[in-house]
């Protein structure tokens, strides 16, 4: 039988109810190991972004997706959904409104560049898991501009053109009388195997799905790529899925092809299998799909801001670092960076700076000295209802510090009022930083009003 998700907001903590304490013991189960332990105990059902944990904010793989405190949930920063038998838990943003987090959802599209219709709302349904099809296009291309995945594969032929070794039993059995053909088996690096196969399971599988099909045509690097696992893949056989997904459970380990491909395999089993993990996952297999929420907010508030010039240095590829001292050692990652300001991004409710920790206050403070800027800053995502609250004057050396408040918790209808609203306060949030830009003098902090 169905059994409906448990619903809870990330940073926050709930009683369970009467008839959800059922799943005490299979949530205690869920919250004990760390998201690094979960990861590397290789569930292939478990999709976690960033993919790379230990380069990210506070490095989330020594973080837990929950905890339980006798009869509560605890949360964090990390959104989406987790379950495991016929337990589930979904986990919004705590900026959303109503019953569907339009809030997360705007967030990824823009983070993957999904710029398509809209997408299916139903609040019974888990519509992250949906989600997952318009992410494939982006995975996609990345795995493939490493070039296509190729294997050593054990191929069984019968002509006259030998190249490996003769197959005795398999020649005899074939061919007698002798016609000019001999059985041999040959080891190939070849196109076609388990993990292109299940790729072209997952396009053939898209290409049927009734809203979504259009994305593998959406442009050309993606209907390329498509073309190429299509020709890649000769012996596809669309009866042959699952046991082509039971041949990629273990996932792939290759020193070049693991950065991309890996989590295009992830992928794609999460898709395939998407049903089958809505409605239960087997006794002891953990799935779901989960989003660290200070990884989306930072990644979607680079969508915008690099339009009016601040670099997005990454510490997961060493791009865009600075140096700590004069003789060039040491690195730093600011989260964003201009000429003439530096700005951390925190998925943090700060409605004044009563709020701000002096930890992330320090971190903004050194950046300022070491990149000799007089403007820094916090942007944080806020509540429709919030206050405004203006900057502050370093003592000292001076300098300004800053709190960007961009309104997100807009009580909506549908998706696309949504989207409407979020691009007025984005444009609104980059006028005030470029008007704290241009005037050394303006009180540059005050909230974004939507």
């Amino acid at each position: 039988m169905r059994s409906l998700p448990i619903k809870t907001k990330d940073n926050s903590e709930r009683l369970l109810t009467e008839a959800e304490l059922c799943h005490l013991e299979t949530l205690k189960k869920l919250a004990e190991p760390t998201i690094a332990t979960l990861c590397f105990e290789e569930h292939p059902n478990l999709l976690i972004f960033p993919q790379d944990l230990e380069v990210y904010g506070d490095k989330i793989g020594n973080a837990h997706i929950l905890e339980v405190k006798n009869d509560k949930i605890v949360t964090g920063n990390i959104m989406g959904f987790i379950g495991c038998g016929n337990t589930k838990v979904s986990i919004s943003s705590r900026f959303a409104k109503g019953e569907n987090d339009y809030f997360l959802h705007y967030m990824l599209r823009k983070v993957f560049a999904v710029n398509l219709f809209d997408l299916q709302f139903n609040s019974d349904d888990e519509s992250i898991f949906d989600f997952l099809i318009y992410l494939f296009p982006a995975f996609l291309k990345r795995a493939m501009q490493q070039g296509m995945y190729r294997e050593y594969q054990t191929r069984n032929y019968n002509d006259a053109n030998v190249k490996g070794r003769i197959d005795i039993p398999r020649h005899i059995r074939q061919n007698i009388p002798f016609a000019g053909n001999i059985a041999y088996t040959t080891r190939e690096y070849a196109q076609d195997n388990h993990l292109t196969q299940l790729i072209r399971h997952t396009i053939d599988y898209i290409s049927h799905h009734r809203y979504s099909g259009v994305i593998l045509q959406n442009d050309e690097d993606t209907a390329n790529a498509v073309k190429a696992i299509n020709q890649a893949t000769a012996s596809y056989n669309r009866n042959e899925r699952q046991k082509v997904i039971s041949q990629n459970l273990r996932p792939i380990s290759h020193p070049y092809y693991d950065g991309e491909y890996r989590p295009l395999q992830q992928l794609c089993i999460q898709i395939l299998c998407q049903e089958e993990i809505k409605y239960g996952c087997d006794d002891d297999e953990i799935c779901g799909v989960l989003f660290d929420g200070a990884w989306v907010w930072e990644e979607y508030l680079n969508t915008f801001l690099a339009d009016i010039g601040f670099e997005h240095p990454r510490n997961n590829i060493g791009t865009g670092h600075k140096c700590l001292f004069s003789d060039r050692t040491g690195w730093c990652y600011p989260d964003f960076l201009s000429k003439e300001m530096v700005l951390d991004a925190k998925y943090k409710w700060y409605d004044d700076w009563a709020k701000v920790q002096t930890k992330d206050l320090y971190q903004v403070i050194s950046y300022m000295h070491i990149l000799n800027l007089k403007k820094g800053g916090f942007i944080v995502p806020v509540d429709w209802n919030s206050k405004s609250f203006s900057s502050k004057t370093l003592m000292g050396m001076g300098g300004d510090m800053s709190v960007h408040a961009m309104n997100v918790g807009f009580q909506s209808q549908s998706f696309d009022d949504y989207q409407t609203r979020m691009a007025h306060s984005e444009q609104m949030l980059r006028n005030i930083i470029e008007k704290g830009i241009v005037d050394e003098h303006s009180d540059s902090g005050a909230e974004v009003q939507g």
